[in-house]
């Protein structure tokens, strides 16, 4: 459940563990948040509670809770209240390169709006958006990264090349992670596993799980 702050809560900011590229934050402000500046990354986040106001791309937009926010790397913006309320949020920074290495190399995706509603941006951010406080797993991050960058594609009007995965190595995956259950598994260990990247290790997860439960 998202809680959002009284009224009289100063303004804070609550940062995770950055993990293999990606940054992840929470924070409640009332007023002006930010001066304009540029990120080198991919922002992306959600709006929790309040208005979310910030100019972007010569115009003022506005998030409001539960819309999604996709600011472009090297795009000026600010961040400010929209109302008295204030707001909360989380976002995430991503490194372009990761986006890039799951679209094998095609052009980043660009959203000309900075806000949206699309629910397949919802649907793929909703695990890189969990509470800072909620430790993800290598894997659990490469999938879902792997997701929000087909996703991106999609909304952009570019899909993402789908190739028809690798069961073999999906199942060689699922065999080592079980037999290492009892601690955490870096991805470096599951590609020299299986001989396959992360991004298609994702790939064959999404794949062939989702076949199984269907049979199911």
């Amino acid at each position: 459940m998202n809680r959002q702050a009284p009224l009289s809560c100063p303004d804070w900011v609550r940062r995770a563990k950055p993990i293999e590229g990606v940054e992840r934050i929470e924070a409640w402000f009332r007023g002006k948040a930010y001066a304009m500046h540029r990120h080198d990354t991919y922002a992306i986040g959600r709006t929790l509670a309040g208005v979310q106001s910030f100019s972007y791309r010569r115009s003022q937009r506005n998030s409001l809770p539960g819309n999604t926010i996709v600011l472009h790397p090297d795009e000026a913006h600010d961040g400010q209240a929209g109302t008295d309320e204030g707001f909360q949020y989380r976002m995430i920074y991503v490194e372009p390169v990761l986006f890039q290495e799951v679209l094998g190399g095609r052009a980043l995706p660009f959203l000309e709006g900075g806000v949206t509603t699309d629910p397949r941006l919802a649907a793929a951010t909703a695990t890189l958006l969990q509470h800072v406080g909620c430790t993800l797993e290598p894997l659990e991050q490469s999938d879902a990264l792997a997701e929000l960058a087909n996703a991106l594609a999609a909304v952009a009007g570019t899909p993402a090349r789908r190739s028809k995965g690798d069961f073999f190595a999906a199942r060689r995956a699922r065999d080592y992670l079980h037999a290492n259950c009892a601690r955490v598994v870096t991805l470096d260990e599951l590609e020299a596993a299986t001989g396959r990247d992360r991004w298609s290790l994702s790939h064959d997860f999404r794949t062939f799980t989702a076949r199984a439960r269907t049979v199911i």
